[in-house]
């Protein structure tokens, strides 16, 4: 079933998908998306700027699944290491080895930029990702992940 499913960088065209695919993910997760929100700029981010990266899981021409990751640095390691932000497949790409297949392609964009970490966070309900995750070998740490506005007056 792998081989129905291509992995793959995204293109301007995938924006509208991957967007689609935010909402769902953000509902997935409990959250909402604000509607601030200024799309434009993830479109910078990732087709001029190049400093967000993105893959996305497709078949039939149709995005079934995303990641997006970026390199940054850990002053504890004093290393880079690539800070995965979102891995989100649509329940029908799910159960088909896709997200390993995405996290081994991180793993090696990761060892091609010189990191030897790849971190990310995941809602503590979501205990099929947990369980995904530490299938694939990754340790948690426990830490709260705060939110403050600098533009509202923080």
């Amino acid at each position: 079933m792998l081989n129905d499913f291509t992995i793959r960088g995204a293109r301007p065209e995938d924006l509208g998908q991957v967007i689609a695919l935010c909402y769902e993910h953000a509902a997935f997760e409990k959250a909402e998306i604000s509607d601030q929100v200024q799309w434009a700029d993830l479109s910078e981010r990732l087709f001029q700027a190049k400093d967000v990266h993105c893959l996305v899981v497709e078949r039939e021409k149709r995005v079934e699944g995303f990641a997006t990751f970026m390199k940054q640095f850990s002053t504890w390691d004093a290393a880079y290491y690539i800070y995965l932000d979102c891995l989100y497949l649509k329940e029908s790409a799910r159960g088909h080895g896709l997200g390993q297949a995405v996290m081994k392609s991180i793993a090696t964009l990761a060892k091609a930029q010189g990191c030897m970490w790849v971190q990310w966070q995941t809602p503590d309900f979501n205990k099929s990702a947990i369980r995904f995750y530490e299938k694939l070998g990754a340790t948690s740490k426990s830490k709260k992940r705060f939110f403050w506005s600098v533009q509202a007056g923080g």
